[in-house]
């Protein structure tokens, strides 16, 4: 099985003005087509091809190959980003079971928010910001490169079930916001898909 870019539920421009068009084309077609095409050679004829990306992720610590650091990073980049094109939609209202949830756990959304940022903001090099389910506890953590939380704390120094993310990759934002990655980070809260970060609460 290879694995295929999925295709966006939006247009490029569809999350504009917070998230560029031409960004949004070049993260997408350039940047996650990348990880893909990378996976995928790596991956052929060996043992995993026939994985989900989610099994990939759930048994990368037991996995012995040659080129396991490029895969990390490329499959580590395949599922981060499809997880991130799902998270986003404008006009999704955060509902109050979800705000539930984030009071029980952060004191507040407002509390929920300014800890996400925080991490976002002091996590040092490319890397992402996860919202996490820890056997039913939500936690915030950040993991290096395009490493994901499924792939468990010896490979990605935390772990969990991926809520919410945030890609803060230079690439992910560089066109529009330059240096100003807290701009980019507050703009995220404009696009974030709660209906989406819904269901993966109920799961």
């Amino acid at each position: 099985m290879s694995y295929l870019l999925p295709v966006l539920p939006y247009s490029y421009d569809a999350l504009e003005p917070y998230f560029d068009e031409q960004t949004m084309k070049i993260h997408h077609t350039k940047h996650h087509q990348n990880y893909i095409n990378n996976t995928n050679i790596i991956l052929k004829n060996t043992a995993f091809s026939s994985l989900t990306i989610e099994e990939l992720m759930s048994i990368f610590n037991e996995i012995s190959l040659e080129k396991k650091t490029a895969l990390r990073n490329n499959a580590g980049g395949h599922i981060n980003h499809s997880l991130f094109w799902n998270s986003l939609k404008i006009g999704t209202i955060l509902n109050n079971s979800i705000k539930s949830e984030l009071d029980k756990h952060f004191g507040s959304f407002e509390g929920f928010k300014n800890i996400f940022e925080e991490i976002a903001m002091n996590h040092f090099g490319s890397g992402w910001v996860w919202l996490v389910n820890q056997n039913g506890i939500l936690n915030v953590v950040s993991t290096a490169n395009q490493d994901n939380p499924l792939m468990g704390k010896i490979i990605s120094n935390t772990y969990g079930e991926p809520i919410l993310g945030l890609d803060i990759w230079e690439h992910a934002y560089y066109l529009k916001y330059q240096n100003r990655k807290l701009d980019y980070i507050k703009a995220f809260w404009n696009v974030v898909n709660w209906d989406e970060i819904d269901n993966r609460l109920q799961k």
